[in-house]
């Protein structure tokens, strides 16, 4: 595996890549779900490339962004493991050479200012920006996310459809953990007894996902219902939202595809989850 920090030894690795060239973009501190991410490129690409970069653009508290783990070693050694062709993990004036404070940013208006974009004002404005400038950074035939991000999947999508950019977006399922618990970097913030509360979420989820297959129509008071269930499991609920999965937009009695957004805070975690239903 080839590791690079600067754009124009990014780019001339590359250009010497074989065949169609997927990317991962990642903040590291990786885990099994990320490993699915790359083990799925592999089967969709020829070469795999995987960034990691914590970006600051993207964080609403200070101390959160200071907190996040940087593990890059142990990443490191995960991505060649995997057979990663390319690592491409840069420093902050990499991606920021004259600084956050004037630079061009990347709006997809709708989608990010509603769930977590209404509780981490600006959050998704950094991550369009980043990921449009990996994209033309790297310059990839096609990008692998995650589907726990279900809201930011389809800020990307929008992105790349109203910038037409030649990136193929995949999304991949959520891993989880034995017990439902959607793996992400953040549950390393939570102690033993907060650990085994977590799943609440992803239990509230499943039984909204029940009674929608079973016919209900009552939106309001379903989401009304899977937060008490999280308040009663310990958790702060920040949000549950059952929303048509093409675009977020409430969904309507004949709609058949939905999606059921949740987050929650444990601790010094914030939680978030969804699931994808088809109704009958």
């Amino acid at each position: 595996m080839i590791a690079v920090a600067d754009v124009s030894a990014l780019r001339k690795a590359v250009k010497a890549l074989p065949g169609r060239v997927a990317l991962v973009p990642t903040m590291g501190n990786l885990h099994q779900g990320h490993l699915s991410l790359v083990r799925h490129a592999r089967d969709v690409a020829d070469s795999v490339v995987v960034s990691i970069f914590v970006n600051p653009l993207q964080f609403d508290r200070e101390e959160d962004l200071q907190a996040y783990p940087r593990t890059l070693e142990a990443d490191q050694a995960l991505l060649e493991a995997e057979g990663v062709e390319l690592l491409f993990a840069p420093p902050v004036e990499t991606i920021y050479p004259e600084s956050m404070a004037g630079h061009t940013r990347v709006e997809v208006p709708g989608l990010s200012d509603i769930f977590c974009g209404a509780s981490r004002p600006g959050h998704f404005v950094g991550v369009s920006t980043i990921v449009c400038k990996l994209f033309n950074m790297v310059q990839p035939d096609c990008a692998l996310f995650g589907k726990k991000d279900f809201q930011q999947l389809l800020i990307i999508r929008r992105m790349v459809q109203d910038l037409a950019l030649p990136v193929e977006i995949i999304g991949v399922d959520t891993v989880r953990e034995k017990d439902g618990l959607a793996m992400s970097s953040r549950n390393n913030y939570l102690d033993a007894e907060q650990r085994s509360r977590a799943p609440t979420l992803y239990a509230a989820l499943k039984n909204t996902a029940a009674a929608l297959r079973r016919g209900r129509k009552d939106f309001s008071t379903l989401e009304k219902e899977a937060l008490r269930m999280i308040a009663e499991g310990g958790l702060k609920p920040d949000y549950i939202g059952i929303r048509r999965a093409e675009d977020l937009s409430p969904p309507g009695k004949d709609d058949a595809s939905l999606v059921i957004l949740g987050a929650a805070y444990l601790g010094l975690a914030r939680l978030i989850d969804n699931l994808e239903v088809e109704i009958p």
